[in-house]
């Protein structure tokens, strides 16, 4: 039963992401992610936007992007369950998951957390320098790396503070 109501909350993701693109796309947005998951006792659709934009995503942004999503999600009706519409930015650390995601944001800092030790370490460090076929190709030390995506549990930009 739990991977029947996994497969039911991707198909989700990704239908709601059909129907958000191109409106992120039609407001300058560029979508970063969809989400749907369960929170608590609740269940959250959870759009992610980002610009180019100076300045990045405001709040004025996400409640746009809310404002406008909320009667085309009424309409295609892809979710059965009630559940908590929610809009925001990836913020400046953020989760790397889909292929343009490590295109852009190339040159950021990243860590890379291992589902098992890889050279000894469960994470490492680096600048990213993109994602090459199956492989996340990181500067370590001034030295490129390649790890196996398969390998990754998370890849992560981190700023330092």
């Amino acid at each position: 039963m739990k991977k029947k109501r996994w497969i039911m909350k991707k198909n989700i993701a990704e239908t709601v992401w059909d129907i958000a693109e191109p409106l992120a796309e039609s407001f300058g947005y560029i979508l970063w992610d969809v989400e749907y998951v369960r929170e608590g006792a609740d269940m959250v659709l959870r759009l992610t936007i980002d610009t180019d934009a100076e300045g990045g995503i405001s709040i004025d942004d996400c409640e746009k992007m809310h404002r406008a999503i909320d009667p085309l999600l009424d309409e295609a009706d892809p979710i059965e369950d009630s559940y908590m519409l929610s809009v925001s930015s990836p913020g400046v650390e953020r989760t790397l998951t889909r292929p343009f995601h490590y295109e852009r944001m190339s040159g950021s800092d990243v860590v890379l957390r291992f589902f098992a030790a890889v050279d000894g370490t469960k994470q490492v460090r680096g600048t990213l320098a993109g994602i090459d076929g199956d492989d996340i190709v990181v500067t370590v030390n001034g030295e490129e790396k390649r790890y196996p995506k398969k390998s990754v549990a998370k890849c992560e930009t981190v700023f330092d503070w």
